[in-house]
């Protein structure tokens, strides 16, 4: 998924151009790192104190200039108007967020107007147009039927939703097609090149990103 982002950062600016992000529920921070260690200026906001700390840990075993680049606020993922004005930022990055809230409509527009014109939002979203795909190739067979009956909140609404939010889908990608039932703790295969190849390739290619278990959506603030 990195590398989905970057290309799409990438396309969308001038190279060069150190770039003001926010990442909402930033997590353990590696989506943040990355980008502060490119050159641009993130601002990550989480609750989770011991996340924070995880992040902060990493941040100071980083040179100097790198660690100014990165500021932390501890808070939830819906209070960025509280904390930011609108248009303060050129990308917003909300991974792993959308299936812990209540309305997620609501988050979604708050966080869409964190962006200036032309600004990038990246969401990485549980796939909900395939629930059953996981449990049923787990052998999960009651699992894979409440699948079938769990509403879904799937590219089609999301895709309505950020066209009436004014950062309309520009692309999307599949995230874990293959390898979302690999045991946590399972080692890595030997051939991990070849297995990382087949993931970005079914990641960009229909049918199989239709049912990854994840998926990252690119909107674009009109």
């Amino acid at each position: 998924m990195a590398r989905q982002l970057e290309e799409q950062i990438v396309g969308r600016f001038p190279v060069g151009r150190r770039l003001r992000v926010l990442d909402v529920g930033m997590g353990r921070g590696a989506q943040a790192l990355r980008l502060v260690r490119a050159g641009h200026h993130v601002t990550g906001v989480e609750q989770d104190a011991a996340m924070i700390a995880t992040v902060r840990e990493a941040l100071a075993g980083q040179p100097e200039g790198v660690r100014e680049r990165m500021r932390i606020i501890e808070g939830q993922a819906g209070d960025t108007g509280v904390h930011f004005l609108p248009g303060s930022f050129d990308v917003v990055l909300c991974h792993g967020v959308l299936m812990d809230v209540q309305d997620p409509d609501a988050l979604l527009a708050g966080v869409a107007r964190m962006l200036a014109p032309g600004g990038l939002l990246s969401l990485l979203v549980r796939n909900d147009d395939a629930p059953a795909m996981r449990p049923g190739l787990s052998g999960d067979w009651a699992g894979a039927l409440a699948g079938f009956r769990t509403a879904a909140y799937g590219l089609k609404r999301l895709t309505s939703t950020l066209a009436g939010i004014g950062a309309p889908l520009h692309t999307w990608y599949g995230v874990r097609v293959f390898t979302d039932t690999a045991a946590d703790g399972e080692p890595l295969p030997d051939d991990l090149d070849a297995l990382l190849a087949v993931e970005e390739r079914a990641g960009r290619t229909d049918p199989y990103r239709g049912v990854a278990a994840l998926l990252h959506l690119c909107g674009v603030r009109g």
